[in-house]
């Protein structure tokens, strides 16, 4: 394969300025200069993107992922350092971005081809596909002014997959459009795949850069961590978001609903053993441990659980009286509960627990903490969704399927 893109060495500095407006900075010049602070948004980046490849950047918000697209894309300068490319490029990098509110939707078509490259005879064949693509047929001739942000994203990304790009900078913009249109982007995106195309994604949802991308790249506070697979960067962020929720006070902001008259507190995950623990293996066992106190004799109450993923989704929910479960009556005091799950079949990602106390029937909440305790679960298999399935495979009488690895780092934890 072929390099399309080559960054040596690139930093990129901004000057952060306190004044508040023009004129401040104008009147106050010499003094604005000797006070501005210097920010370092990229220190020291070197990369190589292949043709055909697909990358994700992936890190907190001020790491440096979209100064590093832009300065790819050509949109920014680098304070030193180079960037080569090679290839018509189209960049999806901001909501609106190259877009003139005053003009229509077919004006601002034309336009936007035309700075991507396209000449008005190639925009003309491809005009009804851009339209149709975007969904806003009957807005084409409206002011994107009046353009909600979902119809921006839609005729800007159409427009960009239109032009025919051996190069495509995707940003966080995807996040804007509804759940079919995504849907619709991201086959684009894997046909593009298909078809050899070299594509650069900056997006905080882990688990779409772990399903479409081949390599990925994580940044911390502009400086590059770590270069490999999907799978590793991933797994790294994760250990960088565990290690500041373990020294920045996790439970400040949970959500606590109900009349209180029963309470839940001190919240724990642990393995089977018992011993408290933040990662397990993909099939491995948890238990969820609360302290529940009751100022008065407690019966004909329920508990119910809730996993989360990082998105909200619940992917299991149930409660103890949907179970067929019958809890005991407790006297006043403070009594701990365990809930556990001998087998956890989920994939790779970061899950949280809500747990609730009501009556039976579900009818008054005493007490519900929402996202309280949280876990990650680990594999050496790649695979999309939730769920984790073992599927066995058997080809002309012979069996070949593979069976699960534990990854050694967790293994020795749990």
């Amino acid at each position: 394969m072929t390099d399309v893109i080559r960054v040596h060495d690139v930093s990129k500095q901004f000057a952060l300025r306190k004044d508040k407006s023009l004129k401040e900075r104008l009147v106050n010049a010499r003094r604005s200069k000797e006070h501005a602070e210097s920010f370092w948004a990229l220190r020291d980046i070197d990369l190589t993107f292949t043709s055909g490849s697909t990358t994700g950047l992936i890190g907190h918000n001020g790491s440096g992922k979209s100064t590093l697209l832009k300065v790819i894309g050509g949109i920014l300068t680098p304070t030193s350092g180079y960037v080569e490319r090679r290839g018509r490029l189209a960049a999806l990098l901001e909501l609106g971005a190259g877009f003139h509110g005053d003009l229509t939707g077919r004006e601002n078509v034309y336009l936007n081809a035309s700075i991507l490259g396209l000449s008005r005879r190639q925009t003309d064949e491809y005009f009804e596909e851009i339209v149709d693509f975007s969904g806003i047929e009957e807005f084409i001739d409206t002011q994107v002014k009046f353009y909600s942000s979902g119809m921006y994203v839609r005729l800007a990304f159409a427009v960009a997959v239109h032009v025919d790009p051996e190069i495509l900078l995707v940003d966080e913009v995807l996040s804007v459009g509804d759940e079919p249109f995504q849907r619709k982007c991201l086959d684009r995106i894997r046909r593009f795949q298909r078809e050899g195309r070299t594509i650069v994604f900056v997006s905080h949802g882990l688990d779409q850069v772990r399903q479409l991308c081949d390599r990925a790249v994580l940044l911390d506070h502009g400086q590059m961590l770590l270069d490999g697979t999907p799978t590793q960067a991933v797994r790294a962020f994760r250990d960088l978001n565990q290690e500041a929720e373990e020294t920045s006070g996790e439970d400040e902001d949970v959500l606590e609903l109900g009349d209180r008259r029963v309470t839940i507190s001190d919240v724990s995950v642990a393995g089977p053993d018992g011993r408290p623990v933040r990662t397990i293996p993909t099939g491995g066992g948890l238990s969820l441990s609360f302290q529940v106190e009751t100022a008065r004799p407690l019966s004909d109450w329920i508990v119910g659980v809730a996993v989360e993923d990082t998105g909200g989704q619940v992917v299991w929910g149930a409660n103890s009286d949907k179970l067929g479960v019958e809890l005991p009556d407790l006297p006043a005091g403070r009594h701990q509960v365990v809930v556990r799950f001998p087998n956890v079949p989920l994939t790779e990602s970061v899950y949280q627990c809500s747990i609730a106390i009501a009556d039976t029937g579900n009818r008054t909440v005493f007490h519900r903490v929402n996202r309280l305790a949280t876990f990650r679960v680990v594999t050496n298999v790649v695979e999309d969704g939730t769920v984790h399935l073992d599927p066995e495979y058997r080809v002309a009488g012979r069996d070949v399927s593979a069976s699960l690895v534990v990854p050694e780092s967790v293994a020795s934890e749990a």
